[in-house]
């Protein structure tokens, strides 16, 4: 199997039709997705002047959006190895537990549904690189009461969200399912009060967590 490198050499390759082009630049958002597959794709097409369901999109346009996933794919696999230093410094100091922020960011390793959307044409409007810019600052600086990428607090909780993570909240401004480690107990609490627009149910006890594997990125 391809990796994301090689994918992109196949991208910029003049030699090949655009089909086969447009192609490999989906295959790259199976490496690579901070939104999720769909929602990365329909961001990347949104900013690039692509169609989503155009089969002959314009060259430039395909090499627009590939620069905007590597630039983006290069801050996070920039942050994941300063986070894997990090842990290996803890452990050899004997920190073997990781933090609530740590834990949550195993799920995401590689880059995939890192900030993933709940509708695939929700999603934030800046550059991808600066999104996770900011998403990297909040959880460096601690929870907050806002959403990290809009700083906007127009949140509610939602627990059908049909993938991992299967419930959170949801960010009514910028549409991403906001990490619950950067939010404070305090702005959980009130996120918990709304579901999906409605009044909460009772909570349900929390299930124990289960540790995911780690993925490393495909190079």
């Amino acid at each position: 199997m391809a990796g994301f490198r090689a994918l992109a050499r196949d991208v910029r390759n003049p030699r090949r039709h655009i089909t086969a082009r447009r192609t490999s630049l989906r295959k790259c958002l199976e490496r690579f997705a901070p939104y999720g597959h769909r929602a990365t794709w329909h961001h990347l097409c949104s900013r690039a002047g692509i169609a989503p369901e155009d089969r002959h999109p314009e060259p430039t346009r395909l090499i627009t959006a590939l620069e905007e996933l590597e630039e983006a794919r290069t801050l996070w696999l920039g942050y994941e190895a300063d986070f894997a230093a990090r842990r290996r410094r803890e452990k050899h100091h004997g920190i073997r537990q990781p933090s609530a922020v740590d834990d949550w960011h195993l799920h995401t390793w590689g880059g995939c549904d890192i900030l993933p959307c709940e509708s695939p044409s929700a999603h934030p409007d800046g550059r991808l690189a600066e999104v996770l810019a900011r998403l990297i600052r909040a959880m460096e600086s601690g929870p907050a009461s806002s959403c990290p990428v809009c700083a906007q607090d127009r949140l509610a909780w939602h627990d059908d969200l049909g993938r991992y993570p299967w419930e959170g909240p949801v960010c009514g401004d910028c549409g991403i399912v906001v990490p619950v480690p950067v939010l404070t107990a305090e702005a959980l609490a009130a996120v918990r009060h709304t579901r999906s627009g409605r009044a909460a149910h009772p909570a349900r006890p929390a299930a124990a967590p289960v540790r995911p594997h780690r993925r490393y990125a495909t190079v």
